[in-house]
């Protein structure tokens, strides 16, 4: 059995530790997250050359099979989004660097990075809560480092909803073991076909919730009005890690809408009709929001809706055509969104007191690049041509929305991408354009952040120049998702004890 799953796991846990022994030595801190990133990331990447091959992994710790100890399985899904983690995490330790980063701010930014990697590799739905908790703690930590009032406020409404989250997910847990007396994902797929007629009604409650809690993770309506003030008051790089939590909900609402469910009878209209008003609904705010914002980073954060909106549409959709669509979409939509959290964060140390509100003010000190990477990433945001926001909105529209939910789907899409389009023009024209003669007030300049804006800035062309590999890679991973049995039969294998139904 290769080790190889559990070190995107184990290689940040073990670097946390580490920090807290350099405590008084940020410089070392900082060094030894760095390097957790680049092992991480490596492994990372080789998981996704192992699953590439059609390979799911699955790792039992202590030796125990399934259903009875815990597994992690890598799957090309689980393969794509840990390395997607790494790939953001890199920038955002960049981002950090030359700021005065709270005491603590290293060790939490692994922990985040070890409960994310291990919400993806889990299989089975407890440790799946643990590794929430893990995240989430680190998250309530990372976005309260800066002790200002807005972070306060912020984090206040944060904790709340993600406290009765949690809740929420241990009621969806014990209902679910009580009913099928399993909670690994594999297992609970094999059980659902042979429920009794019973406990059926207790199962789509238990699901129900379930569903409730990802949604929440994910940012949909109506669970979504905590995230823009949220990510906007987050300290740049936590900002830019944030990113990828909201696509932690989607990515699970794809694993329990084709793993777990499939075309199980038992589950049937969790999903449908409803998660696609609830998506076009949260695309319609999304819009909404960044045409409201007074500042940047507040416009940025309600791009995340956008998306989240966007991609759990196709997750209600979810045949291969829409999760491949999906799987090429989400990975854009993350890095472009991380760079804009980042360009807001640089336009604020340039703007001094104004910082990034959209008003009109003195000229940006490095108007030039800043100015660039805007238009770059906001030509990718909003889906226009040629960029990779474009291919993955074409896509969408392509393979998403069947069954009479064509007219909504066009019309949230392209009518948001249009909303996009005017918002972030306006917001160049203030920031770049209409400027005052007074002399910019300018912070030092700092070249991590820089780096890191043009590694995320080129993410967007890169993914349009490598778009057929890509789109490759997300239509077989999105053929191996739908397939239930081996992913059953993978994590089961072949133990008559591990496939024996509940009588």
């Amino acid at each position: 059995m290769s080790h190889l799953p559990i070190l995107p796991i184990l290689i940040p846990f073990v670097a946390a530790a580490l920090m807290l022994l350099a405590s008084n030595r940020p410089r070392l801190q900082a060094g030894i997250g760095f390097g957790a990133v680049l092992l991480g990331g490596a492994a990372a990447l080789a998981l996704c050359f192992d699953a590439g091959t059609g390979t799911i992994a699955v790792y039992r710790l202590g030796g125990w099979p399934a259903p009875f100890g815990i597994v992690l399985v890598a799957d090309r899904l689980a393969a794509q989004m840990v390395l997607l983690t790494f790939a953001l995490a890199l920038p955002a330790l960049l981002a950090g660097t030359g700021r005065a980063m709270p005491r603590h701010f290293h060790p939490l930014f692994q922990l985040q990075l070890a409960g994310i990697a291990g919400a993806f590799l889990t299989g089975d739905i407890f440790n799946l809560f643990v590794f929430f908790e893990i995240l989430l703690l680190a998250s309530y930590a990372l976005l309260v480092g800066g002790n200002t009032p807005r972070q306060s406020r912020a984090a206040l409404a944060y904790v709340i909803l993600n406290l009765a989250g949690s809740a929420l997910f241990l009621v969806a847990l014990a209902l679910i073991y009580a009913t099928l007396g399993t909670l690994n994902m594999a297992d609970i797929a094999n059980r659902l076909a042979g429920v009794p007629p019973g406990d059926v009604a207790l199962v789509r409650a238990a699901f129900a919730i379930l569903i409730t809690v990802f949604l929440l993770k994910a940012a949909v309506l109506p669970l979504a009005f905590w995230l823009p003030r949220t990510y906007a008051a987050a300290a740049p790089p936590a900002a830019m890690i944030f990113v990828i939590m909201t696509k932690v909900g989607i990515v699970l609402l794809l694993r329990l809408s084709v793993t777990i469910f499939g075309n199980t009878p038992t589950t049937a209209g969790l999903l449908l009709p409803w998660l696609p008003v609830l998506a076009i609904a949260t695309i319609a705010l999304g819009t909404v929001g960044a045409f409201a914002a007074d500042r940047l980073a507040i416009v940025v954060a309600n791009l995340v809706l956008v998306s989240a909106g966007t991609l759990v549409f196709a997750v209600a959709f979810a045949d291969t055509g829409a999760i491949a669509a999906l799987l090429f979409y989400l990975p854009h939509s993350a890095l472009v969104t991380a760079g804009l959290f980042l360009l807001a964060a640089l336009v604020d140390q340039d703007r001094g007191d104004l910082g990034d509100r959209l008003v009109r003010g003195p000229a940006v000190a490095s108007r030039t690049m800043l100015g660039t990477a805007f238009l770059i990433l906001a030509v990718a945001v909003a889906g226009l041509p040629p960029l990779s926001g474009f291919l993955g909105k074409l896509m969408l529209l392509q393979s998403v929305g069947t069954g009479g939910w064509q007219a909504a789907w066009w019309a949230a899409l392209l009518g948001s991408g249009l909303g996009l389009t005017v918002v972030l023009a306006r917001a160049a024209s203030l920031l770049f354009w209409q400027q005052d003669s007074a002399t910019p007030s300018a912070g030092p300049t700092l070249a991590g952040p820089k780096l890191a804006l043009l590694v995320l800035v080129i993410a967007s062309p890169a993914m349009t120049l490598a778009a057929r590999p890509l789109a490759d890679w997300t239509s077989a991973t999105a053929k191996q998702l739908s397939d239930r049995q081996a992913y059953i039969a993978a994590v089961l294998g072949s133990d008559p004890i591990a496939r024996e139904r509940r009588p």
